[in-house]
């Protein structure tokens, strides 16, 4: 498994967006993170700067833009960030987790029946 670069909190909204719609100019992602935070333009292109240099986006400049693309599959980093927290927090354990979630949190009637569809559609899988 190949390591993937550190991406804070922050920069992760950022990479949303662009996963979502790459290719993307700078324009778009800010017009876009500007309607859903409070980040200046001036604050969203450092971080788009920012996640070039850790290898996480690449881009072409087209004429006077900016296009941004992502060198990070979303379902790669997701994957091995969920693996890095239940590793961190359960000892990997994913129904020690489950478990927490009952006990403290509660799960709805719909998340439980959604649980057991997964259940039951990996079932046989196991270790995958």
């Amino acid at each position: 498994m190949k390591a993937l670069p550190k991406i804070s909190e922050a920069e992760y909204e950022v990479m949303k967006v662009v996963w979502e719609s790459a290719p993307i100019s700078t324009n778009e992602v800010t017009d876009r993170l500007t309607a859903t935070t409070d980040w200046s333009p001036k604050t969203i292109q450092t971080m788009l700067k920012r996640l070039v240099t850790k290898g996480a986006l690449s881009y072409v400049k087209e004429g006077r833009v900016f296009v941004y693309s992502p060198l990070v599959e979303e379902g790669e980093y997701v994957g091995q960030k969920s693996r890095s927290f239940l590793s961190r927090y359960y000892d990997g354990k994913l129904s020690s987790m489950v478990s927490a979630f009952l006990e403290h949190d509660g799960l709805t009637d719909a998340e439980i029946s959604a649980l057991r569809d997964i259940l039951d559609q990996n079932e046989g899988r196991g270790g995958k």
